[in-house]
């Protein structure tokens, strides 16, 4: 029973130790992405910097750099996606130059849902861990019980055997066990 417990407290600690280790992934990973960022000079508007470089205009983490017109412009803050209105998303920058914005949403999304079904994964694992340590416990309960009543059944027939062998030897002995015993 100490072993059975003890590999579903190990297991439960596997899991949780796991799920710890994805939270400080992904707390370390946010937090180096805005360690990286450059702190903005002073704000001078996006517009005056076009025509320049794709650097100097994402100095100022508002501004979005569009490649084909060379135009530092104001991010669309309303729009989660700058619209291909303002700038195709395969050419726009945002945050640095060398990153293209479709590519960047594209890995940012099959991350999430690898860290998803990640998480997901580790949580059935870890109910499919439980259920089966329970059903292993409850098998276990059930046998010890059936022996229970086995050692329980045995004790029984020898205690009647004992009792029977004394109503013999004392001349108590019936033969038939309905049958009165002041009739002998």
């Amino acid at each position: 029973m100490k072993s059975v417990g003890f590999t579903r407290l190990k297991m439960l600690g596997i899991c949780r130790a796991s799920f710890i280790v994805a939270v400080f992934f992904l707390y370390g990973f946010i937090t180096a992405e805005a360690q990286t960022s450059t702190p903005s000079p002073a704000h001078t508007p996006c517009a005056l910097r076009s025509n320049t470089s794709c650097a100097e205009c994402l100095q100022n983490v508002t501004c979005l750099w569009c490649i084909p017109t060379q135009q530092c412009i104001d991010y669309p803050v309303r729009n989660v996606l700058p619209p291909n209105s303002v700038c195709p998303l395969s050419d726009a920058r945002w945050g640095l130059c060398w990153v293209n914005f479709q590519i960047l949403i594209i890995s940012m999304s099959v991350l999430a849902g690898i860290i998803i079904i990640a998480i997901l994964v580790c949580y059935f694992c870890c109910c499919k861990c439980e259920r089966i340590g329970n059903k292993r416990e409850d098998a276990k309960a059930e046998r010890q019980k059936h022996a229970r009543k086995d050692r329980q059944k045995a004790r029984r027939t020898e205690m009647q055997l004992r009792h029977d062998e004394i109503r013999q030897k004392y001349g108590l002995a019936k033969d038939n066990p309905y049958a009165r015993m002041d009739d002998h």
